[in-house]
């Protein structure tokens, strides 16, 4: 389908998906959040796509919400911007929905609802140049909908004086914070992060998603329901045709070629 505030690309099994108003900074605008909802489950539910990558036209990854959305928020009435809020939310639930790997390419400034969508991704690799950022109470805000991410990359302590101080920091403390994992110089950020999406994209389709579903399901699971439900798991995988595909291509020393199945 054809998008409007994204761009929407396909290079081999990596879907590359880039926030696309750079003259506002790629906030998250009311359009640009639904289109990049459908663009994420467009490539998830493409089984030739094996990891999708997010990231931002211009010099900006995302400048977070729009604030022309907020003034217009005044006029609405609570259940239209309940339900408008509800379906703002849909993106920020991907994280923990999709069975393809999103790694985030923060290429600039990734501020409040930008941080969100780097906490959001499984992977996220940023530019020098990168800054983060919950900058909602310089606003008047509150970071409701990206709270639960960063909380669990950050840590408690750690997530309340990011938002009680609504400081801006550096890539270099995003990695500290566990908010990135790698850092690279501007000029090799592209490349790098398609490395990184093929690296993903190489393995099994399969073994992927499941890991994604294990890493999921169990977290806020019973320790010991939890076994039970990796046991099951690892049933599905030891009876796969990757597993057997896998397996043969190690001993026969060539590429796996790989079914998904």
């Amino acid at each position: 389908m054809s998008y409007e505030t994204i761009r929407y690309e396909e290079i081999e099994n990596v879907a590359k998906i880039t926030l696309n108003l750079p003259e506002m900074r790629n906030p998250l605008t009311q359009e640009s959040t639904r289109e990049l909802t459908l663009a994420i489950r467009e490539a998830d539910q493409n089984p030739d796509i094996h990891a999708i990558i997010l990231t931002g036209a211009g010099t900006a990854f995302s400048a977070g919400g729009n604030l022309n959305d907020f003034k217009k928020n005044f006029e609405k009435t609570a259940p239209e911007l309940y339900f408008e809020g509800r379906e703002s939310t849909e993106l920020f639930k991907l994280g923990a929905e999709v069975t393809t790997p999103l790694i985030a390419s923060v290429n600039g400034p990734a501020l409040g609802g930008g941080t969100g969508l780097v906490a959001m991704c499984h992977l996220a690799i940023a530019s020098t140049e990168a800054k983060l950022g919950l900058t909602e109470l310089r606003l008047g805000l509150v970071p409701f909908v990206i709270m639960p991410w960063v909380r669990r990359a950050v840590g408690d302590r750690k997530m309340m004086e990011l938002m009680l101080t609504a400081e801006i920091f550096t890539a270099e403390q995003a990695k500290e914070l566990n908010l990135v994992h790698r850092i690279v110089e501007p000029a090799e950020l592209e490349a790098e992060t398609m490395k990184l999406a093929k690296q993903v994209a190489s393995f099994s389709p399969l073994a992927v998603k499941l890991s994604l579903d294990a890493f999921f399901t169990t977290e806020q699971m019973d320790l010991l329901k939890s076994f039970d439900y990796l046991t099951t798991l690892r049933l599905v995988s030891f009876m796969s045709e990757d597993l057997k595909e896998g397996a043969s291509a190690f001993l026969e020393k060539r590429r796996p070629n790989w079914a998904g199945k």
